[in-house]
């Protein structure tokens, strides 16, 4: 018979191996390079959205959310099925002409185009051409690049990014949406302009022109349009065939540059028309989000919801491959390895020796990679009303370089997450900085700005530069030479190179977060006066007693 003494001790030592088996115990390197081996394997040819490689995906997160016991929370079990519209067609030349002068841009060399509708037919017969700056309108800045010009029918030559020489002008050196080529394109349609083709500089993109090839040939996808667009086609010159356009019309494209920096600035017709006409391939596709949720333990709190996103797709197969090239996009960092670091928290949350007393829904979104649309799909059908959202944490590729004494927030300052999180990392010996690369515009380019669109706060962050036992400047340059080489590349593979030591402590860190966010009394709030905060207003006045129902939720 066993002492009391030595029978506490049994009882603690077993307390704590329960606790150790469940939890943040489940999140290890193995853990996530083994759904990284499968999610980003030949076997899945890049997970391009609508493919066959794309459904085994779906099947392979609904499987792993069964086999945890989440519940079901799409229309169909764990499946969000939607609608897309992939359009195939690209003009092999954009033909510009200006008196007897004629410029002749071929595509994938010097130009990117393609269809700005969803018709089969495309086609620019001399249309003007017009440099409008930076194609922005901003009213609260005191800032519109179109001054009353009338653009219907034109084709708009505009510049990337936003304008950064003032500080208390657009962020200064952070980009904000205005600065997205997705942006240019909505606005380019917001003025009935014809076309819209964006200057690509490596600097002004936050990515080199390879990038453009892979991410803009082949097919294209996007939601079903709800009304007709004049947009013929969406477009990327190099910087190099800008300036040969603009040459023709006697314009110097640095001049025009520096004068689109003032509010004054003025559009420029350019005495130049483009040509171009070309067949697409419309056709009606599916593809899928996949939902599970972790019931919250508190009934008060259980019907506020963390939504925990990644998106499972990539850019599938390469167009065009050559013999015996790899035409695999496989996409292991971008985004499997997001994937299997949302599939790992699944399972470190529903093992925890208690949920967080609000549910948690774990969404892996489709087609991101063109242009955020399973996460925009997502938002306009939620399982649950925006007002009840407590937050949206974003997981967008992971650290495959080891430790970071940093943690780096995209939008650092936009929500009183960041507090939450600086505690957390500071227990890590780690400290939260804003990110380093403000200047690319990330919180906008990845399916949280869909969530803070509708007024949920929203966060995404990642391991930040400086590398235990490394040179401080040592990760940027491994980032960069990554991006430069790999990202949207077939080479974005598992290999065994990786050292998944510094994405271990970065979703330990997600899994805190989501149980100090999950227990705490109040939800998050975006902070005062931020360009979100009105639409968290709006999410929970749709909650009051004869709301009428709209986006907000059902």
């Amino acid at each position: 018979m066993l002492h009391a003494p030595t029978m506490t001790v049994l009882m603690v030592l077993t307390a704590v191996l329960a606790a150790d088996k469940g939890g943040a115990a489940q999140i290890t390197p193995q853990a996530l390079s083994g759904h990284v081996r499968f999610l980003a394997s030949d076997a899945l040819e890049g997970r391009g959205p609508a493919t066959r490689g794309d459904l085994l995906t779906q099947h392979y997160v609904a499987a792993q959310f069964e086999t945890l016991g989440l519940s079901p929370a799409g229309s169909e079990g764990f499946r969000q099925p939607f609608e897309l519209i992939g359009v195939t067609g690209n003009p092999t030349a954009l033909t510009f002409k200006r008196g007897n002068d004629t410029l002749v841009t071929n595509f994938h060399t010097d130009m990117i185009a393609v269809s700005g509708h969803q018709l089969e037919k495309s086609r620019l017969d001399k249309a003007e051409v017009v440099f409008v700056g930076y194609g922005i309108v901003a009213p609260e800045y005191g800032w519109n690049d179109f001054k009353g010009l009338d653009v219907k029918g034109k084709v708009l030559l505009v510049m990337n990014n936003d304008p950064e020489d003032d500080a208390g002008l657009f962020a200064g050196k952070t980009r904000l949406w205005y600065g997205r080529w997705d942006y240019k394109y909505e606005q380019a349609m917001k003025q009935g302009a014809a076309g819209c083709l964006i200057i690509h500089t490596t600097p002004s993109a936050g990515y080199p022109w390879q990038v453009v090839q892979t991410s803009w040939t082949g097919e294209q996808f996007d939601l079903p349009a709800t009304s007709p667009s004049s947009l013929q086609v969406k477009g990327w010159l190099t910087e190099e065939a800008s300036r040969k356009l603009v040459s023709i019309a006697g314009k110097d494209l640095d001049a025009l540059r520096a004068q689109a920096q003032s509010r004054d600035f003025q559009p420029v017709p350019l005495g130049v028309s483009v040509s171009a006409s070309f067949t697409n391939a419309v056709a009606k596709k599916a593809t899928a989000n996949v939902l599970g949720v972790l019931p919250g333990s508190d009934p008060k709190l259980a019907d506020e919801w963390l939504v925990l996103t990644a998106h499972h797709d990539h850019l599938g197969l390469k167009v065009g491959g050559k013999k015996d090239e790899d035409v695999i996009y496989n996409g292991a960092v971008d985004n499997a390895s997001g994937v299997a670091a949302l599939l790992t928290l699944a399972r470190a949350l529903a093992t925890a020796p208690k949920a967080p007393r609000r549910s948690v829904l774990f969404a892996a979104v489709a087609a991101e990679e063109q242009g955020l649309l399973g996460s925009q799909y997502l938002v306009e059908h939620p399982p649950v009303p925006h007002g009840r959202m407590a937050a949206n944490v974003n997981i967008d590729g992971l650290n495959i370089w080891g430790r970071t004494r940093d943690v780096s927030v995209i939008g650092y300052g936009k929500t009183s997450i960041d507090g939450v999180l600086s505690a957390l990392a500071k227990a890590q010996g780690r400290v939260v900085k804003p990110d380093a690369l403000s200047d690319r515009g990330f919180f906008y380019r990845s399916d949280q700005f869909n969530f803070a669109k509708a007024g949920v706060p929203a966060t995404y962050f990642s391991s930040g530069h400086v590398f235990v036992d490394r040179p401080e400047n040592w990760g940027r340059e491994q980032r960069e030479k990554w991006e430069s080489m790999h990202y949207h590349q077939p080479s974005d593979e598992l290999d065994a190179t990786w050292d998944l030591s510094g994405a271990v402590e970065d979703v330990k860190l997600v899994y805190q977060l989501v149980m100090k966010l999950g227990d705490a009394p109040a939800m998050p709030t975006w902070t005062r006066g931020d360009e979100f905060e009105a639409a968290r207003l709006k999410s929970f006045q749709a909650l009051l007693p004869g709301a009428a129902k709209g986006s907000a939720g059902k």
